[in-house]
């Protein structure tokens, strides 16, 4: 029999084929809500996992569904869902999560370009390394040591490769959630926790688009027309200096990643579009908010309370505006004393020298999707939370060899504590 020992001597000692997976996914730019080189990225994980003795599921998300459930950028692009099985299908021990769709490069890189992933000191850098293919990569290493271990003892591991993590999910977890083919009802999502914490929970979110509707005329007969720019300004400076401030004032009594983060935020212009000539009065702008939603509220309720303050702003102004809602999201707390948190406690502890903490993720997370069906969802995963979305992503290759071994832990004694009830 292989032991425990000689899997995590083989973690470390083939780190390099760990670092040339991760390498290899984060070349492919699976940016949402595009959802370009979607299908690039599951054919080159299923021709991977295949030659590691992986049995493979993929899953199309029918196009109707997506076509409803993603931004504008997204519809008409496929969607798919791939679920990797070693081991006994009949006693899948843990079903691991990871979401292998990033958000886009962005400017500010120094180290690399965000696509062309490089080694420096290491880290792994590239867009996605750390949120989270940083995460999938430590999962399959983990797994891919342990297979004759797995075969030994009768075990199964499954893991789900989902997209549209980052714009909701719904598409992605929701939707495989829903097909009842989650195998193990004991779930671990490989996001970047960091290893010496665990999320019980998240925020929830309400995103939405506002449209301010004016009328385009020739630049040089501004009084013509009506400057939809102008009137966003204005509506945007009433929101900022009114409803934010009303906003950071609500405090969660949960620890979260950051002191800053028990608050509720409200965040404008992510996504920004108007005007179409420099010499054209605009007809039409359009920006976005981020509402994020703490633990203690609901997401449905604040979405009502942010809309009725917007429009009532709006009508005092007379600004014509509309409201698109991209998503409304449950903010999520799932019992922290549940089996598969003191598991990965365990083996963090036996890895780390101490016990992760359990706290809130100041984001959204695919967890909500599990604990809505009642599966035991914790999110725990590797990666440099700070750089997740920002310029100069990197990942500490320590961490992706630690979780590797914290994962294969988990992994033996949730099977040992299953089979002994």
């Amino acid at each position: 029999m292989k032991s425990l020992e000689n899997v995590l001597d083989n973690i470390k000692r083939y780190r390099e084929r760990l670092i040339d997976l991760l390498i290899k996914m984060i070349s492919i730019p699976t940016i949402s809500p595009a959802g370009d080189y979607y299908e690039e990225f599951i054919n080159f994980m299923k021709d991977h996992l295949e030659r590691e003795g992986f049995d493979i599921d993929i899953i199309r998300v029918p196009q109707d569904y997506v076509d409803k459930n993603v931004p504008r950028e997204g519809v008409g692009k496929p969607r798919f869902i791939m679920i990797a099985r070693y081991g006994d299908k009949k006693n899948i021990i843990l079903h691991f999560n990871g979401h292998y769709d990033v958000v886009p490069g962005g400017p500010g890189w120094s180290v690399t370009d965000p696509f062309k992933p490089v080694v420096r000191e290491e880290r792994v850098y590239g867009r996605g390394s750390t949120d989270m293919k940083g995460g999938i990569a430590s999962v399959i290493h983990a797994v891919s040591n342990m297979t004759r271990y797995l075969e030994e003892n009768g075990y199964g591991v499954e893991i789900a490769l989902v997209p549209d993590e980052e714009i909701g999910g719904r598409t992605g977890s929701e939707y495989l959630v829903s097909t009842g083919r989650v195998g193990s009802r004991y779930v671990i999502i490989a996001e970047p926790s960091g290893l010496e914490r665990i999320y019980i929970g998240h925020k929830g979110s309400v995103w939405g688009r506002i449209i301010v509707k004016g009328k385009t005329a020739h630049g040089s007969t501004p009084w013509l027309g009506v400057n939809a720019f102008e009137k966003a300004v204005e509506l945007a400076y009433e929101i900022i200096n009114k409803i934010i401030p009303e906003t950071i004032k609500i405090k969660s009594s949960y620890e979260y990643d950051l002191p800053e983060g028990n608050t509720a935020t409200l965040m404008l212009g992510g996504f920004l579009k108007g005007g179409e000539k420099t010499n054209q009065v605009p007809g039409e702008v359009i920006f976005s908010f981020d509402r994020r939603v703490i633990v203690e509220e609901k997401a449905s309720k604040v979405y009502e309370e942010l809309k009725r303050k917007i429009f009532d702003i709006a009508k005092t102004k007379n600004i014509d505006i509309d409201i698109e809602i991209e998503q409304i999201s449950e903010p999520v707390l799932v019992d922290p004393e549940s089996l598969i948190f003191k598991v990965i406690e365990n083996a963090g502890e036996k890895i780390l020298g101490k016990r992760p903490r359990k706290i809130v993720c100041i984001g959204g997370l695919d967890m909500r999707f599990y604990a809505e069906k009642n599966y035991e969802v914790a999110t725990y995963g590797p990666g440099a939370i700070g750089t997740a979305h920002a310029p100069d992503e990197y990942v500490e290759i320590k961490d992706l060899v630690k979780a590797s071994e914290i994962y294969t832990l988990i992994i033996d004694e949730l099977a040992k504590k299953i089979s002994r009830t």
